[in-house]
């Protein structure tokens, strides 16, 4: 996956200490100046500000959200919030860009003419509200009144609260009727993405992927050993690939049966399969490149290999570490920029997973498409060619390396193998991935030997449980 941010800038909550007890209501400001909006005592108001806070650090700062809400080190207005509130921000976000595009047309409906383009706090204030009325099980009276509420908090809307109260109102009078025609009409994406994608696979398949993009992915496991056993346990089913797939998480992932005992490990079922695709390598040198945060290093150390993680962020190492130590796994740690690594000795075989634009994991990040843009995607596929060039020197003449990403554009996928191969003639062949060689993969071998999936793939009839995250890999030789 692409680099993530771990701050935005913004306004911060104040502590209970500092709140002016005439009025019991904190004050938030941010770091331009901007004069400080006022926090109402009114039971929700701070969840919805700070959803509407960490919308505007997403949508016109580009910061990812997986940064922004983070506990220990996420934004400090959503670090305020108790764990049920951050629950409710989290949902509401996540919910808001998903169908960000749906959510912006029912808007534009309501406004006798569009919005000026620097009211970006108003649009963040009804986007929030828009979201809950249209798709989360929340009063839509609540909803309507928060999002005034907070209109009038806020010196740069206040005078713009009428107009809150009437577009939502009217909203919510109207949403029965008109949002299941708006989601038939809409594609929930920025355009450019859209026109890649149907150029990369075709308009019927590119619907398909927009499709399940609105809908929440289901939660994949990697198992230790004895999947059916676990299937059971935690109320999934095994899939043909040999991951494990439960519908919705019933609560915190560390309270699930199995995790303190480290049985298994979260892990999206087409993100498990480029380790996979080394064959038998027990008692091999294995390097598993951009480690963190290990789940495809566990899986190499179960086959029997010697791995050697190597990780170029000292924090992204400790959480890789942490997390094999509960598995009950042990490996190799290197902290270093491959680019600059020099091992002792050449690996028998080396897994690149590669930084990427992370389009493939939109169901689980809709942030994403608003993060990232054609220049990113082009960016990002030039640095995992050089460290795709890097990493064949690591291995040893006779070895394989595995490629992969979670993108789904062609540009960090098969137009960079292509460009890569033609550039190592003579030094580096593809080794084609071929069907039937690994359960479950038959249907994402593609005709040129490489493995691709996408999140319309992997139909088990029921949406809610089917499909998986866009993946790209391809294997190769090195030769003598």
């Amino acid at each position: 996956m692409g680099p993530q941010s771990d701050r935005a800038e913004g306004p911060e909550v104040v502590s209970a200490d500092q709140r002016d007890p005439k009025r019991n209501r904190a004050r938030t400001g941010d770091s331009k100046g901007n004069r400080p909006s006022i926090v109402p005592d009114v039971p929700g108001i701070a969840a919805r500000m700070a959803a509407a806070r960490l919308l505007a650090a997403t949508i016109d700062a580009r910061t990812p959200l997986d940064g922004l809400t983070d506990h220990e080190h996420g934004h400090p207005q959503f670090r305020a919030l108790d764990l049920r509130d951050r629950g409710l921000v989290r949902a509401i976000l996540a919910t808001a860009l998903r169908y960000r595009v749906t959510i912006a047309k029912l808007l534009a409906r309501r406004l006798e003419k569009p919005l000026p383009a620097n009211a970006t706090v108003l649009s963040h204030i009804l986007h929030v509200a828009a979201a809950q009325i249209l798709f989360l099980d929340i009063p839509d009276s609540a909803a309507v009144d928060l999002a005034v509420t907070h209109a009038k908090a806020d010196p740069r809307t206040v005078r713009f609260s009428g107009l809150v109260n009437g577009v939502l109102r009217t909203l919510a009078r109207a949403k029965d009727a008109e949002l299941p025609e708006m989601l038939a009409a809409t594609n929930d994406a920025p355009d450019w993405f859209v026109e890649r994608l149907t150029t990369a696979y075709g308009a019927d398949e590119a619907q398909k992927i927009l499709a399940a993009h609105r809908i929440e992915a289901p939660v994949d496991f990697s198992i230790k050993a004895d999947a059916a056993k676990w299937a059971e346990q935690l109320g999934g089913i095994v899939l043909s690939t040999g991951s494990v797939r439960i519908e919705r998480l019933a609560g915190p992932v560390a309270e699930l049966p199995g995790f303190a005992e480290g049985a298994w490990w979260v892990q999206d079922a087409a993100a498990a399969l480029p380790a996979k695709l080394f064959g038998d390598v027990a008692g091999q040198r294995v390097a598993d490149l951009c480690a963190a945060p290990g789940g495809k290093t566990a899986q190499l150390v179960l086959t029997g290999a010697k791995v050697t993680a190597v990780e170029a962020s000292k924090n992204r190492l400790t959480r890789l570490a942490g997390n094999l130590e509960r598995l009950g796994l042990d490996a190799d740690k290197v902290n270093a920029d491959i680019l600059a690594y020099e091992p002792e000795e050449l690996f028998d075989a080396a897994l690149l997973d590669a930084p990427c634009s992370s389009t493939g994991t939109v169901r689980r990040h809709p942030d994403v498409l608003w993060t990232k843009s054609p220049d990113d995607i082009t960016k990002l596929a030039g640095v995992q060619r050089g460290l795709l060039d890097r990493a064949v020197k690591l291995v040893k003449p006779g070895g394989r390396i595995v490629f992969s990403n979670c993108s789904l554009d062609p540009e960090e996928g098969e137009a960079l193998v292509a460009g890569f191969l033609a550039d190592h003639k003579g030094k580096v062949e593809l080794d084609p991935i071929r069907v039937g060689e690994v359960a479950g993969i038959d249907d994402f071998v593609t005709a040129a030997g490489y493995l691709r999936t996408t999140p319309a793939g992997l139909d088990l009839g029921n949406p809610a449980v089917s499909g998986l995250d866009g993946f790209f890999a391809a294997r190769f030789r090195r030769l003598a």
